[in-house]
């Protein structure tokens, strides 16, 4: 009986407003239910109004036992973005995108250092997956052997200093995993194409549906999201490392970071994706769950 909650990004109000509606309360300052407890996704911080007040939420949640709460890739980029290589500068780069990804979450911890390099420790308590018997749980992409190495390579599912400075060297295992994990699978556009994202950052890659066999999918089809430039020609297979995917005889699994819009629907019955675009003008989501092996569009619930 767990409810599972999408990408905050620091839209606070909206977190309360959908605890409540999901039947939660406030029990000595801490929202609890009877019965359920809360899953989220990843990425409480940056973009929003109160990412301060979010986090406070969820953490107390998280350490009073009636929640769970993932490691998401803007809370995974915090922390490179925070910590210095050891032959200088930072574990992310402190370019431009960067700095402007991270300012709302900056800006709002102003004059607050020490709490904010708590909450950055706190972050690598966070699992960067979640599994039981019945269900799975990530930010971005499960992708079975992508885990299985992880489990071998992380602590406990999670980062401590020596990973998080391992992890962002490229063309390693450890970095294609991780990223993979925490932002979806990406290819190179075709013919030398790119596009605009959402936050106009120009893209030479796209992320593709990793729940959707590659063999039998044209390259505007396996798109996470609707890009017009892209062929409506069958995929070229040869350009992934492997032509494994998500299938529908799995367990059911939970996302988000996928910046979908509209209301909250299945993208099949085992592949529920969380994220619908809170951050801009979109709704946050929960999925309710009590155990089904098939999921159903009557257990969404948004504000």
């Amino acid at each position: 009986m767990i409810d599972f909650i999408g990408d905050i990004h620091g839209h606070a109000d909206k977190l309360m407003e959908l605890l409540e509606k999901l039947g939660y309360s406030k029990r000595e300052g801490v929202y609890c239910h009877l019965t359920r407890k809360v899953l989220f996704i990843g990425d409480y911080i940056d973009r929003g109004p109160k990412i301060r007040e979010a986090l406070i939420i969820v953490r107390q949640m998280v350490e009073s036992g009636n929640a769970i709460a993932l490691l998401g890739n803007h809370e995974y980029n915090a922390l490179c973005f925070h910590h210095e290589e050891r032959e200088g500068g930072h574990l992310r780069k402190h370019l431009i995108k960067n700095i402007v990804q991270h300012f709302e979450t900056l800006k709002q911890f102003q004059n607050k250092q020490e709490e904010y390099e708590d909450y950055l420790e706190w972050f690598k308590t966070l699992p960067l997956y979640y599994e039981t018997e019945d269900f799975r749980a990530v930010h971005a992409c499960w992708d079975s052997d992508n885990i299985t190495f992880l489990r071998s390579e992380l602590d406990n599912d999670r980062l401590n200093d020596e990973i998080l400075h391992l992890s962002v060297i490229k063309e390693t295992e450890l970095h294609t995993t991780i990223d993979e994990t925490l932002q979806g699978k990406e290819i190179p556009m075709p013919a030398g194409l790119s596009f605009s994202d959402q936050e106009n950052t120009v893209r030479s890659k796209f992320r593709i549906k990793w729940w959707q066999d590659p063999t039998t999918s044209t390259y505007s089809d396996i798109s996470v999201i609707p890009i017009e430039i892209l062929p409506a020609e069958l995929f070229d297979i040869s350009r992934l490392s492997s032509s494994r995917f998500y299938s529908a005889d799995k367990k059911p699994v939970f996302f988000g970071h996928y910046w979908f819009s509209g209301h909250p629907e299945l993208l099949r019955e085992n592949i529920c994706c969380l994220d619908y675009s809170v951050a801009v003008n979109g709704v946050l989501a929960a999925y309710s769950y009590d155990g089904e092996k098939k999921l159903s569009n009557d257990k969404f619930t948004f504000v």
